[in-house]
């Protein structure tokens, strides 16, 4: 639009010579959106169209097609092997290949689906800006990295190797690795700073840039890279780590050109895509058309609580499916948790391949035929100068959130690919950490307790129990014993399977775990966390079912844990709950707080709590066969008061004999009482529904309808109404700030009292 108002009036000669002008003086090659909002499949190649014409045969596709799922595989281990990142040792990670247009093809058996299926973005850049630009261009023995999700990826702290892979001079498909590196130089350790109020906050922002030739890493760019951050060593490491990986790939590939032909490699690589998103159409097709829709709640952004709203209705017409976002909280401007629009797709892309459709390949075709739907500056679809480092807050809803609507439109189909469950606990439960370890060495990642989520109930079986993370089936927790070694924590409790929180049901939803830690060793060391509900559950049942407790963050602060345990060691207790009950360490201070907190300082022998959540509860907790109660009772999952209280199962606690006549009495009381309870439904509207939130709220996103006005009330703020086509982002006073303001109001006010007094 520019160029056609600064070429007015212009002739054809002097317009081209305007464009190419432009064209070479480009300021800045930012985000593209015509790239960045764009999902779907590229159109066929004239190289596919020629190869898929020609009656190539299925068998030796296939054949190709497992070369390479073993080649990704193969790749998937040498990372896992050799990584420096914690990630990288516990599978947070991932190989994979893209067309030579730049679609996700396939990935290994292994690994975390949504960080390949950001991939094509940068791939889609790189092409676009990068192949023809004299300064930069795409040969042979190049490797580009990139990291910034602004041009497609989760956060910042994952970043990817891509490698463009050519034969006889012709690019033929791209392959990449992908690790959460964790520590990128953010103003916060290990990479997730949740008190970033800017994009410039959040560390590296490498958009896609070569930083190898000839298969060599370029030392200046590397050594560039290695000042920016707080470990050298694992900057330089895991860069060598992932192009050894994407190289490896490569002889694979060109193993299996020299074997098949490179036109099978073109075809399957296409092939596999386009089978997928007709497959995909095909399933949406079965389903009834119509629409289902839940609100779902983010209750603090990391500074201070917040009431965000997180809506999603899911429509299905023919066998097209729409995820319509409209009323969401607004962009929170400077607040972290913000997520780009790519990296919510590509949640959304993993959410159907593990929950959904888990029989699919998992590939760019599974979100092809799905639209997305937002408000622009909203949280869910931000400008680009919002900050995202903390974008796993609302991006792990929707890795948990679209099967369970999904659930009302599969709960009457005949046939279904895998049971229908309620949602995995869905928040990044994890310390990460940073600081002067016991080595004196500098750093700063995470924990991959993030890895245990409790699962969902589901129709046929409870939850399994922190069975992995809500992102992917394959990670592992770790060896704390090796973390122990290398960083100055102590694990009091590690994965110590929670009692009574539970998300309650006919299936009840798997538990997590406790995670108590402390420092030794380190005058430097601290910690902070990243997620919600603390307030208002994150991860809801279905059909009845209950959904998982609140989880707040738990502290006891000036205490040596140590000394107490060389002294009087009966004081120290491993369990949050009886740590904060009984407060039994004298001259100590026991605090609670959000979920999410900033990074601190701490001393030695101070205790930090937090509990790896449950998954959702499936049915209705009345239709809980009495004898798995006993069960849970029995393995000390659940106490003896909740199992007559919520489960209205009568027994014997000594022997957990079940009463049956007086358990089938109690729950046909606890129904009647229901009725009496219960109200009709517009009668219970409209005792409930108010014309707008309490202007105490802090509120944020639409009030009824979702394609309505969106409201915006920050704390501290002033309530401001906004069309859903005029969502304007939001910028929320410091904290400290409103305390300092609120002393002061105090401190006059008893001024004002003594000179009166």
């Amino acid at each position: 639009m520019q160029t056609d108002a600064l070429g007015a009036g212009l002739s054809a000669r002097e317009q081209a010579l305007l464009d190419e002008f432009l064209a070479e003086n480009r300021l800045f090659y930012g985000p593209d959106p015509g790239i960045m909002r764009n999902h779907a499949l590229s159109p066929r190649s004239a190289a596919e169209e020629l190869v898929l014409g020609a009656g190539l045969v299925p068998h030796r596709m296939n054949l190709v097609r497992g070369r390479l799922s073993s080649a990704l595989e193969e790749a998937f281990t040498m990372v896992e092997q050799t990584g420096v990142a914690p990630g990288a040792k516990w599978g947070d990670l991932v190989s994979a290949i893209f067309t030579a247009s730049g679609d996700l093809s396939q990935i290994g058996p292994h690994g975390i689906a949504i960080f390949a299926s950001v991939c094509h973005y940068p791939v889609r850049f790189i092409l676009e800006y990068w192949t023809d630009e004299p300064s930069v261009g795409v040969r042979d023995g190049d490797a580009f990295i990139h990291n910034d999700s602004r041009y497609g990826n989760v956060h910042n702290t994952d970043q990817s190797m891509i490698l463009p892979l050519f034969h006889g001079g012709e690019l033929v498909c791209w392959l990449t690795a992908t690790i959460h590196e964790g520590e990128n130089g953010a103003i916060e350790p290990g990479g997730m700073p949740s008190i970033a109020e800017s994009k410039f906050d959040e560390g590296l922002k490498m958009c896609p840039f070569k930083c190898a030739e000839n298969f060599q890493l370029k030392r200046d760019l590397v050594n560039f890279l290695q000042n920016s951050v707080r470990d050298p060593k694992l900057q330089l490491f895991d860069m060598k780590v992932k192009l050894h990986a994407v190289i490896r790939m490569r002889e694979r590939v060109l193993a299996i050109i020299e074997e098949f032909g490179r036109d099978y490699l073109t075809a399957t690589l296409r092939a596999t895509l386009e089978d997928t998103e007709a497959e995909v159409k095909r399933r949406i097709a079965e389903l009834p058309d119509g629409t289902c829709r839940i609100d779902t709640y983010i209750d603090n952004d990391l500074r201070e609580h917040i009431l965000g709203k997180w809506p999603l209705a899911i429509s299905v017409r023919g066998e097209r499916m729409t995820f319509d976002f409209r009323g969401a909280c607004p962009e929170l401007t400077n607040r972290s948790i913000n997520i780009r629009l790519s990296s919510l797709k590509t949640a959304l892309a993993s959410n159907m391949i593990l929950y959904v459709w888990p029989d699919l390949p998992a590939n760019q075709g599974v979100l092809s035929p799905i639209d997305v739907v937002t408000n622009p500056n909203s949280l869910l679809d931000p400008s680009d100068d919002a900050p995202n480092a903390m974008s796993l807050i609302p991006g792990f809803r929707a890795l948990g959130t679209p099967a369970m609507v999904l659930a009302k439109f599969l709960y009457c189909m005949p046939k279904r690919y895998t049971a229908i469950n309620a949602s995995h606990y869905n928040q990044p439960a994890t310390f990460v950490y940073g600081g002067l370890t016991q080595h004196i060495e500098v750093t700063g990642n995470f924990c991959a307790d993030i890895n245990g989520n409790g699962a969902g109930g589901r129709e046929d079986n409870d939850g399994e129990h922190a069975m992995s993370p809500v992102f992917g089936a394959f990670a592992d927790t770790g060896e704390f014993e090796l973390a122990e070694e290398e960083l100055p924590f102590v694990r009091l409790v590690a994965q110590q399977i929670t009692k009574d929180r539970i998300g309650f049901g006919k299936h009840r939803g798997g538990l997590g775990y406790e995670q108590i830690v402390t420092v030794k060793g380190s005058n430097m060391f601290g910690f902070m966390t990243g997620q919600c509900g603390a307030k208002h559950p994150s991860a809801y049942g279905l059909f009845g079912g209950y959904g998982c407790p609140a989880y707040p963050l738990a502290k006891i602060k000036d205490v040596n844990v140590f000394e107490v345990l060389d002294t009087n060691p009966s004081l120290v207790k491993f369990s949050i709950i009886d740590l904060m009950n009984e407060q039994a360490i004298p001259g100590a201070r026991y605090l609670t707080q959000d979920a999410g907190m900033p990074f601190e300082l701490a001393a030695e022998g101070e205790i930090y709590m937090i509990c790896q959540g449950a998954g959702g509860g499936y049915g209705d907790v009345l239709e809980r066969e009495p004898e798995l109660v006993m069960k849970d009772v029995e393995e000390n999952l659940l106490s003896a008061r909740l199992a007559r209280e919520i489960c209205c199962v009568v027994f014997d606690e000594e022997t957990l004999v079940v009463d049956d006549a007086a358990t089938r009495a109690a729950r046909h009381a606890e129904r009647e009482a229901r009725k009496l309870r219960g109200v009709p439904f517009d009668a219970f509207c409209a005792q409930w529904v108010k014309p707008a939130p309490d202007p105490s709220l802090p509120y944020l996103g639409a009030w009824g309808a979702n394609d309505g006005p969106v409201i915006a009330n920050p704390p501290g703020g002033v309530r401001v109404v906004m069309e859903s086509d005029a969502v304007q982002g939001v910028m929320i006073s410091n904290p400290k700030d409103r305390r300092i303001a609120e002393l002061e109001a105090e401190v006059a006010a008893l001024r004002t009292k003594l000179a009166f007094s």
